[in-house]
């Protein structure tokens, strides 16, 4: 979340910052209840030195009727004292409700606009395959070869949902073990996270895990959630934690299933591995000093694009517009491969990196101690390595042979153990 004092001295930035972004928050109703804070705060401690004044007062030696009187003062105070305190309780809770509503301000740089379409080209990296033949999804190659199964999974587990079997498992594996080797070789520490997290980190790290427009499984009765994403459960391992400066930047990578409702999801746009509800992801996680935020930033970008690079996938790499860019992040890079089964050939997003600079870090209280002593939210950014989902749509659309076979790229060859996937 934003800090109370800079949304108080830069109302009107952070208001055209929420209309910008497409979200429903209420800046002036937070400032208000800043303002109540600040007088109940006030109110209340004058109480309380009144009852001090009182209680010192009570020591001296008394005539019965002062003592009577300044015990009724007391007994008076005792209970104002609770009023106020309960009416501050009750503005610090809507205080904390508001100022949670206000997204992250946005990078300068970043476009404005309400969707993708006003996302922002700024790097194209390979050529899109020209085909000789008329190529298929990935729907239609994963049954040909017999290595996803979504009629099975739809009967055992619901639409949306898959099975990989024979060379399809070992992509999926060699995907994982080929990207986390790079990461390893960049200095991140790889984890394989929990699958489940508390409601209070998803929170605190963005997520809304409630209401009809929440994309979150949650375990009813248990005050957890099902991850949607490695992010959260990376963001939450240092909540509550100061962090010695000498330790940043920490970099983690971390292994997770990602479970997605995708309530809304449909058409052509989310067909077959594109957009479902459990998928396996690796993700990139960074903690930094704030001057140092920035250049991390573009750190996780330039790694996505390593790894598809290596796969000899085209992407292109676009700046996210304010109305895409979800509460937390600052600034986002999104990397979109061609997709030559996606209506016809077309982009699709495959890694996001964004920089969340200190919105998620106020809201888990975590900190480091800076030089002067002081105690300073750190940065805080993720980027997705590779979801190997979109990963296996990229790698049997772009390299699908006239014959219906498909041959891996080199890199993925030694992880995999074969270099073409043909029909049995």
């Amino acid at each position: 979340m934003l800090d109370y004092r800079f949304i108080v001295d830069n109302l009107d930035a952070v208001k055209k910052n929420i209309t910008d972004r497409y979200m429903n928050a209420d800046a002036d109703r937070m400032v208000q209840l800043f303002n109540l804070r600040t007088e109940l705060s006030t109110a209340l401690q004058a109480l309380q030195q009144a009852r001090n004044t009182n209680a010192a007062a009570m020591k001296g030696k008394l005539e019965a009727d002062a003592r009577n009187q300044l015990i009724e003062e007391g007994r008076k105070l005792k209970e104002d004292i609770a009023a106020k305190e309960a009416e501050l309780a009750d503005a610090e809770k809507q205080l904390d409700i508001e100022v949670r509503r206000i997204p992250n301000m946005a990078h300068p740089d970043a476009p404005v606009g309400k969707e993708d379409k006003d996302n922002l080209e700024v790097k194209r990296v390979g050529e899109p395959r020209k085909f000789d033949f008329e190529p298929k999804d990935h729907v239609q190659l994963g049954q040909d070869l017999d290595i996803i199964d979504f009629d099975s999974a739809t009967k055992v587990s619901g639409t949306k949902f898959y099975y990989l079997k024979n060379e399809g498992v070992f992509l999926e594996l060699g995907l994982v073990r080929y990207a986390l080797d790079i990461l390893q070789k960049k200095g991140f520490t790889p984890f394989i996270t929990p699958d489940i997290a508390k409601e209070e980190i998803l929170e605190g790290i963005g997520f809304n895990p409630r209401g009809a427009e929440s994309n979150v499984y949650t375990l009813e009765g248990e005050g957890s959630c099902l991850v949607g994403t490695a992010e959260i459960t990376l963001g939450g391992y240092y909540a509550n934690q100061i962090l010695a400066k000498d330790t940043l930047p920490i970099k983690m990578a971390g292994l997770s299933h990602c479970f997605r409702r995708e309530a809304g999801a449909a058409g052509q746009f989310s067909k077959g591995l594109y957009r479902v509800h459990q998928f396996t992801k690796l993700e990139m996680f960074v903690y930094c000093l704030p001057e140092e935020s920035d250049k991390f930033h573009e750190e996780l970008r330039s790694v996505e694009e390593d790894i598809f690079r290596g796969l000899e996938i085209p992407f292109r790499v676009v700046d996210t517009c304010t109305g895409d860019l979800g509460a937390p992040a600052y600034r986002k890079w999104d990397l979109e491969a061609w997709m030559p089964g996606r209506n016809g050939g077309e982009w699709g997003e495959v890694t996001s990196t964004s920089n969340c600079t200190d919105y998620q870090a106020r809201r888990l209280n975590i900190r480091y101690k800076n030089d002067d002593g002081k105690n300073r939210f750190v940065h805080m950014l993720n980027g997705t390595a590779i979801a190997i989902s979109r990963g296996i749509i990229a790698v049997m659309e772009n390299f699908q042979q006239a014959d219906g076979s498909v041959k891996l790229p080199k890199a993925l060859v030694p992880y995999c153990g074969f270099e073409v996937i043909g029909k049995k």
